[in-house]
């Protein structure tokens, strides 16, 4: 028997709704359930799949409440022998740190596919639909390829959950992966043309990571111009609970020497300091001698759930890229 495909709605542009077509970009998000996303794509009608809503929300406000509830519906639903994986449907604005977060968890043992919109479904030119069964078609390849782990499926092309970020605001392709190839192109006719030998692997960190009421207080805070530490003091004396604090750095890793200073002194109150970039490709790669741990490859947004996990016990392995 066919096994079935789950897809676990969040919410996001993807079921936006507006009420002037003319005007997609004003638009509420969060508005229509999963049932109906995929009852707006024929394409699927004759597809076995189920659905569940875990979340109705704009992702700008995704929590970690809700990546619990997250962790709990895919750790049930991938257990289960008849379902070959999983899609997610999510908002735009943090679909890279949920994909992260789910890579470093997930066991890689069945597929999972986020997708999202960059436009609300009551656009003329709605991408959502296109996206969903994009995804759906993505999820079958990768099942029949022996793919399991972690991917996100936007404007035609397959993203790593490691790699992937957003990197325009405002493009219907404005998705990249920082650098690293997609992994696979989903061509016009539905078929996958494969781009790498195989899909980055899972970190296997396990969905009970996320089980603590309350996560480890990470913060991130950025390197510019003028910066002179008083941030990074006014947040380490209003939060006495502060673990750890991730700079979106200038350059390769750069720091402004003020900035510098501060992130010093909370080093040495034990505060974990390490160091991404603002810069949207190239990331910081690791040097001997670094003061503060460097997080290659990573957004900052991306570099602070990496933070959380490792103050949870959670190692980050080298080979999950």
């Amino acid at each position: 028997m066919e096994r079935h495909i789950v897809i676990l709605g969040t919410g996001g542009t993807i079921a936006g709704t507006g009420h002037d077509s003319s005007r997609a970009w004003h638009y509420d998000a969060a508005q229509l359930s999963v049932d109906q996303l995929v009852a707006a794509v024929p394409d699927l009608a004759g597809v076995p799949l189920r659905c569940r809503q875990v979340a109705q929300v704009d992702s700008k406000d995704m929590n970690w409440s809700i990546w619990q509830a997250l962790a709990l519906a895919l750790a049930d639903e991938l257990r289960r022998d008849d379902v070959a994986g999983v899609v997610i449907t999510h908002g735009t604005d943090t679909l890279e740190e949920t994909a992260y977060l789910l890579h470093r968890l997930h066991d890689g043992s069945k597929p999972v596919v986020l997708t999202a919109a960059m436009r609300p479904a009551t656009a003329p030119d709605a991408d959502g639909p296109r996206n969903l069964l994009d995804a759906v078609r993505a999820l079958r390849w990768a099942e029949a390829q022996g793919h399991g782990g972690v991917a996100v499926v936007m404007a035609g092309q397959v993203w790593s959950g490691l790699h992937v970020r957003k990197a325009h605001t405002h493009a219907v392709d404005a998705f990249d992966g920082g650098g690293a190839s997609a992994l696979a192109t989903v061509l016009p006719n539905g078929e996958l043309l494969a781009l790498v030998d195989a899909w980055p692997r899972s970190g296997g960190a396990g969905w009970s990571r996320l089980d603590t009421p309350v996560p480890p207080r990470v913060e991130v805070v950025t390197s510019h111009a003028d910066a002179d530490g008083v941030m990074v003091r006014a947040l380490w004396a209003a939060a006495p609970d502060l673990k750890g604090v991730v700079v979106a750095a200038t350059g390769h890793g750069t720091i402004n020497k003020p900035l510098l200073e501060a992130l010093r002194g909370l080093q040495q109150g034990g505060v974990m300091v390490w160091r991404s970039s603002r810069v949207a490709r190239g990331g910081v790669v690791p040097r001997d001698g670094d003061e503060f741990t460097a997080v290659e490859g990573l957004t900052a947004a991306q570099a602070r759930l990496a933070l959380v996990l490792h103050a949870l016990g959670a190692r980050l392995n080298e080979s999950e890229g």
